[in-house]
């Protein structure tokens, strides 16, 4: 006797109970992450202003370090994902631990630069004559924890793909209680100071990166499948990994862009600017942990050969993204009066940050759906299309920009040119689904 088709309703309550049980325990690993710093940030700012500028500038870089390779995440989970749809589950670990092989290969390069050229690059990006030694010490410390720190990135990607995201929920929590009391230890109780912080940051980053290869090491045990570096298959994983680099390069260049034409409006500008971009960015969080679940349902609908499915789930991760991204702007509008005052006292500035938030508040909607059709097309491999839909609107906003200043607009205007930007990235990655070219299914794209 065949089983009735499941209701549009129905299809929709399973596409909705996927999503949340996917995107929740990865919105508390990724709000996770950057609690290292601020814990780093609270511990260290006691032992002084200018070990707390150091540690400014070391963390700044190795943040930016680890973001540009985001992409053994990303591109991992997707390929693991395709895997696990069609059923192979072995190759799919196997697929995972090519990433990791990458990832630990990196790694071994960003500290073979590091160290040398700790005390110039620490120069590069201005440190103070006082601050710099500070810097120059964390840097080259925490250099040693990078191998760990994308190996944790690939094996996280590895666990998404398999439709796992409470395991790096665990971990990260556990690694930022571990991060925390492994410095306050060592800075104080050992009394290292900023080297202190430094090395506890770095046992944390190995003790998770540990967790991880137990997990996926047993998993591959388990399966039967092979532990050892496969060339080709690292080749392969790069080779994925590239575009995926395009578009982060061309995001933080954005980024980049934005903070410099609001550090020439002025002071008070650049400081209301920063606050605005932390909300944005812990806006973005939330946004993004839908994407996470896209990467991991697309990737393996796919991979399955079900086009409708993927059709279908893409379609209603779209709503869940203008939804949440309605809630928060509320959330932004409401919350004003009572987030300025967190980070200054200053009436000027708090008078140039209002109407920007109210701008963040109204683009929050475009913002779930670009991050949540960003999330699909990672899932489906499209990861050139990305790249050029990126680097096309860089191209977009770079001009909008830099005309803010001459034209004598302010940091409402910056903003106005950051909404011209995601409004941008909505239209490319609108068309795309639309085309259905992402479609492509089997194993491997």
């Amino acid at each position: 006797m065949s089983q009735a088709p499941a209701t549009p309703e129905a299809t929709r309550r399973q596409h909705d109970r996927e999503i949340v049980a996917l995107a929740v325990p990865a919105f508390g690993a990724l709000v996770a992450e950057p609690l290292f710093v601020m814990a780093d940030s609270a511990i260290v700012g006691h032992l002084g202003t200018a070990q707390l500028a150091g540690l400014g500038v070391a963390s700044a870089l190795l943040t930016t370090a680890v973001s540009v390779f985001v992409f053994l995440a990303y591109a991992t989970t997707a390929a693991v994902a395709r895997r696990v749809g069609a059923g192979d589950l072995p190759a799919a670990i196997r697929q995972g631990m090519d990433g990791i092989w990458l990832a630990l290969l990196l790694g071994a390069g960003v500290i073979a630069v590091a160290l040398p050229l700790a005390p110039g690059i620490v120069d590069i990006f201005g440190a103070s004559a006082t601050a710099a030694p500070y810097a120059t010490t964390y840097l080259r410390i925490s250099s040693l924890g990078i191998p760990a720190m994308l190996m944790v990135l690939a094996a996280t990607g590895v666990l998404r793909g398999l439709q796992d995201t409470r395991t790096p929920l665990y971990v990260a929590v556990a690694g930022f209680v571990a991060n925390a009391g492994l410095n306050a230890g060592l800075v104080y109780g050992a009394g290292l100071g900023i080297a202190g912080s430094a090395w506890g940051t770095v046992i944390a980053q190995y003790a998770m990166a540990a967790v991880y290869l137990t997990v996926v090491v047993r998993g591959a045990r388990k399966h039967g499948a092979s532990l050892r570096p496969d060339a080709a298959g690292i080749r392969a994983s790069a080779q994925a990994g590239v575009p995926l680099l395009v578009r982060t390069l061309s995001l933080r260049a954005i980024l980049m862009i934005a903070t410099a034409v609001a550090a020439r409006l002025g002071d008070a500008d650049i400081a209301a600017h920063q606050i605005v971009l932390s909300l944005w960015s812990l806006l973005a969080f939330a946004l993004d942990a839908i994407a996470i679940a896209g990467q991991a349902i697309i990737g393996r609908h796919l991979g399955a050969g079900d086009t409708a499915g993927a059709r279908e789930a893409c379609r209603r991760m779209v709503q869940w993204g203008i939804a949440v991204g309605v809630v928060l702007g509320l959330l932004v509008v409401a919350a004003r009066p009572l987030f300025l005052p967190l980070f200054t006292s200053d009436p000027t500035v708090q008078d140039i940050a209002l109407p920007a938030l109210v701008i963040v508040a109204l683009s929050q909607p475009i913002s779930g759906v670009v991050f949540v059709l960003d999330g699909v097309l990672m899932g489906a491999g499209d990861g050139p299309y990305l790249a050029g839909a990126m680097v096309v609107t860089l191209a977009v906003f770079t001009p909008v920009a830099l005309l803010v200043p001459g034209l004598g607009g302010g940091l409402t205007a910056l903003w106005g040119a950051m909404t011209v930007m995601m409004a941008t990235r909505m239209l490319t990655l609108w068309l795309r689904t639309r085309s259905g070219r992402w479609i492509v299914t089997g194993a491997t794209r």
